[in-house]
This record gives C-alpha cells, sequence and structure tokens, in this order.
C-alpha cells in the first residue's frame, strides 16, 4: 500500500476512476498503465490510498480507495454474515445393546426434544468387550429409534459401524416459524422387540 508499492509501473482499475480523473482534472482511464510515482501523487491528490489487489500481475494491479473505509465495509460485511450464519448444535444419545425399557424411552423423550429445539441428534450403541457379536440387536435399536422420530426429524443415512459403535445422525425436519412438530396419527404401535441379552452365555464361551 502506497509508499510500500515498489514496481515501476502499475495498471490502475476500479469503478470510481473516472470520478477521480473528474476531480484532479487528470487523462486517467481504468485498466491502463501508469507510472508508479505518478498514480501515487493521484491518491496523495484525492487524500486516498493506493492498493495492491494483484501482485503477481504484469504488470501488479492496484486501485485509489479510501483503505480505512474499505477495512471498516468490510468488518461489517463479515459481522452481518456471521450474524447469519446458523451454528448447528448436535446432541448426543448413548445406548448399550442390552439396554432395558424404561432406559430407551428415557433417551427418547430427551432426543425428541432435542430435535424440536433445532439441534441434531447423534445416537450410538458403544459395543464393549464380547458385546460386539450383538451388532445387529444394536442395529435394530438403532432403527426404532429412527422409527420413533420420524415425526421430528429424519436420519441422514443408515446406521453404520465405526470401530466400536454403531452411529446414526438424526437431523431436525424443517417446520415454519411457530408450528408445532405434528404428532403421528392412527399409526399402529410399533412392536417392542425384547433388546435383553443373555451375558452369562458368552462367559461359557
Amino acid at each position: 500500500m502506497n509508499d510500500m508499492i515498489r514496481v515501476p509501473e502499475v495498471r490502475l482499475v476500479g469503478d470510481d476512476v473516472e470520478d477521480l480523473a473528474a476531480e484532479l482534472n487528470a487523462p486517467i482511464k481504468a485498466g491502463d498503465v501508469y507510472d508508479t510515482r505518478r498514480v501515487k501523487q493521484w491518491a496523495r491528490e484525492a487524500d486516498l490510498d493506493l492498493v495492491e489487489i494483484s501482485p503477481n500481475a504484469e504488470p501488479p494491479v492496484v486501485k485509489i480507495i479510501d483503505y480505512r473505509k474499505f477495512l471498516y465495509q468490510q468488518k461489517q460485511r463479515d459481522k452481518e454474515m456471521k450474524a447469519k450464519t446458523v451454528k448447528t448444535v448436535v446432541k448426543e444419545v448413548r445406548f448399550g445393546p442390552n439396554m432395558g425399557e424404561h432406559d430407551f424411552e428415557f433417551k427418547l423423550r430427551h432426543a425428541r426434544a432435542f430435535l424440536e429445539d433445532g439441534a441434531k441428534v447423534k445416537a450410538y450403541v458403544q459395543f464393549r468387550g464380547r458385546s460386539i457379536v450383538f451388532k445387529d440387536r444394536g442395529e435394530l435399536l438403532l432403527l426404532r429409534f429412527m422409527k420413533e422420530l420420524e415425526d421430528v426429524g429424519s436420519a441422514e443415512a443408515m446406521p453404520k459401524m465405526e470401530k466400536r459403535r454403531m452411529n446414526v445422525m438424526i437431523a431436525p425436519k424443517k417446520r415454519k416459524k411457530g408450528e408445532a412438530p405434528k404428532k403421528k396419527e392412527g399409526a399402529a404401535p410399533v412392536e417392542k422387540p425384547d433388546y435383553s441379552i443373555d451375558l452369562s452365555k458368552l462367559e461359557e464361551e
């Protein structure tokens, strides 16, 4: 910027070049190449800054602007963009393959509340030790979990294994502002399978 630009020639661009030419009564045209010292003088006379925007061009490309005003406007734009950015909240719900019905319903209620508040829910079944052989039980549990929440959320993908965890991510369904989540009506009751595991059999093996 300004005296830090030391190349002999620069190409001047910008939307305000014609206004600058009229103000200084100088033969300035956008896109033309000028002696750098001459362009610096124009910037000083207009009480503006000479800013290099493409240093690797041949010759380098510059603009004459109010650099402080430019920084302020850039800061305001960044602030507006940040305000518009919606932060995605992810809540985790952990299951075990041997989870009882009461615990399942408890976690289901929490997951429903998370989704209704607009958060994503990452549900996973943690397999410890030999319980890894019951991966099918974990998949059934997560499929039932997805089914129970289908009125307020939808799975981004089917359950999948990652090391000793089976995961599924459920995103909240979009709804209009102020609209309450729809309740399932007339749906047949979902048969709740028995997820209990006889761990004594594992010990015998």
